[in-house]
Parts: C-alpha cells; structure tokens; sequence
C-alpha cells in the first residue's frame, strides 16, 4: 500500500513541477523554466521538426541556445494553449497543448502537441515533443 501511495505522491508532485514550468514559459521566465531541469537533462525536439537538428539537446544552456533562443529569434510571439496535464507513473508527466505562433515572416499556425517528461527528484530529466512538424516546416519556410 505504501508504493501506490508514495506513486500517487510522486505523480502529483511532477505535476506541479510542469505546471510550474509552463507557467514560468507564459510569462517568459526562461530562468525559472531552465532551473526546473536537471543539469544533463536529454531534450528531444520531434522527428522532422527544424530544430531536431540538435537532438538530443544535453543541458540547460544547449536547450536554451538550440531551441528556446531559435524559436525567439524566429517568431513574433510563439504561445502554448490548452495545456492538460496528465499525470503518469515512472516519474513521468504527459502534456497535451497547442502552440499558437506567428513567425517573423508573417505566417500563423495553430499546431496540435503532446509533451513527455520525465522527472527525477523534482527535476525534468528528459523531454520529448510530438508535433505536427508540417504546420511548423511551412510556417518556417
């Protein structure tokens, strides 16, 4: 009885840690964003996204330059809608979202997302992105 109770604690636990992030991400508190991460966290941008040209991405500071800094630098505002949490066992947390973006070249999108993160003592190790890689491959081009 006391792994599902301590399951159901650490579940609830991961949770708010992405919940966290994504509200430091709304208001652009990268810093805080970046500081919710362990320091070798393996981040994985979607098969056929631009910016899986990286992958995986190893560290805070790679994350930052290779993808946060991109998206800044190519989109007029980029925001993440819709975000349903749902929390997982195995330390892991499922976001399903949308991102709502125009780029610096004038083109809008609306792309539907899921995000897996896994967590270890109170901070993401790992990330992976699932996206429609299209929306965002012409919206780039």
């Amino acid at each position: 009885m006391k792994t599902i109770e301590n399951d159901l604690k650490n579940a609830t636990q991961n949770r708010a840690v992405i919940d966290g992030l994504y509200n430091a991400f709304a208001v652009g508190d990268i810093p805080t964003v970046l500081g919710s991460m362990d320091s070798k966290i393996v981040w994985n941008e979607a098969e056929g996204n631009s910016y899986a040209d990286g992958n995986p991405y190893i560290g805070p500071d790679s994350v930052l330059n290779g993808v946060f800094g991109r998206i800044m630098q190519e989109h007029e505002y980029f925001n993440l809608e819709d975000i349903e949490l749902h929390e997982m066992y195995n330390n892991n947390v499922l976001a399903t979202l949308r991102y709502d973006a125009k780029t610096k070249k004038g083109k809008k999108y609306n792309a539907q997302v899921a995000h897996f993160w896994t967590l270890k003592d109170g901070k993401v190790v790992a990330f992976q992105q699932y996206v429609d890689t299209k929306k965002l491959s012409d919206a780039l081009e």
